[in-house]
């Protein structure tokens, strides 16, 4: 499983003691901010309000290590805190020395004719669409839905004829991602997205997944506000996009 994979590696990359100096779940994303030696760090995940069954949680020490250990828990609040604690941690350590700035979309070339967009991320399907690949658009919340997206159920049936598959980091979130990379074997490409995806690359070596497309924080006070306002695009704003590619086994 995915999430314990993250929960084992991102403990043992851990090598001091990190203080968590501010968290919160809340709209758009939940965050939290770690500090170490070299300074501090700010991770994300996307809320998923569609998925909350109950406003509690048995966290009770407010520990790095402690949220991290609930990753794979089935309480939604304490599943979104633990992703964003191992971002916060993956930020600290990343190398991005090897980054792309590109955008997602210029990964996939002429080889690649049918793509799955799991997530309906209007910028990406839209350069999809121009581009002319054969696009098939998954999304699970019904709000976001429009005449051509495609309900998530249809991802079990269809991902196994696809040679591309671009998934929003929210997948970790919901814990679809296993399922995901197990019916896209045929898939050439499996990028995972978003502001959610900001894990470092090694911690999913050998999963399936090839590249991370998400973004650096660049200025974590300017950044913090606007995540308190409630602002996509503003948080968005103070940040870097990336492309890393994912070690594969071996």
């Amino acid at each position: 499983m995915i999430l314990r994979k993250l929960k084992k590696e991102a403990l043992r990359i851990i090598d001091e003691d990190f203080k968590i100096i501010d968290f919160s779940f809340a709209l758009p994303y939940t965050y939290v901010v770690i500090e170490g030696k070299r300074g501090k760090s700010l991770g994300v995940a996307m809320t998923l309000p569609e998925e909350i069954q109950m406003y509690s949680n048995e966290i009770e020490d407010v520990d790095v290590g402690e949220f991290i250990k609930k990753v794979d828990s089935l309480n939604i609040i304490e599943r979104t805190l633990a992703i964003a604690t191992i971002n916060a941690v993956s930020q600290y350590y990343i190398d991005l020395s090897k980054a792309k700035s590109k955008d997602v979309t210029e990964l996939l070339d002429d080889s690649i004719e049918k793509v799955a967009v799991i997530g309906n991320m209007h910028p990406i399907v839209k350069t999809l669409k121009e581009r002319g690949f054969d696009l098939y658009v998954f999304e699970r919340n019904l709000k976001l839905w429009d005449r051509e997206t495609l309900s998530d159920s249809l991802e079990y049936w269809l991902l196994p004829e696809m040679d591309a598959i671009i998934v929003s980091g929210s997948a970790l979130v919901n814990g679809t991602l296993d399922m995901i990379l197990e019916r896209s074997k045929k898939a050439k490409l499996i990028v995972l997205t978003g502001p959610t995806a900001q894990l470092m690359p090694e911690l999913l070596k050998g999963s399936g997944v090839t590249h991370l497309a998400s973004m650096k924080v660049l200025n974590t006070e300017k950044a913090l506000i606007r995540l308190k306002l409630g602002s996509f695009r503003g948080f968005e704003q103070e940040n870097k996009k990336y492309i890393l590619e994912v070690p594969e086994n071996g």
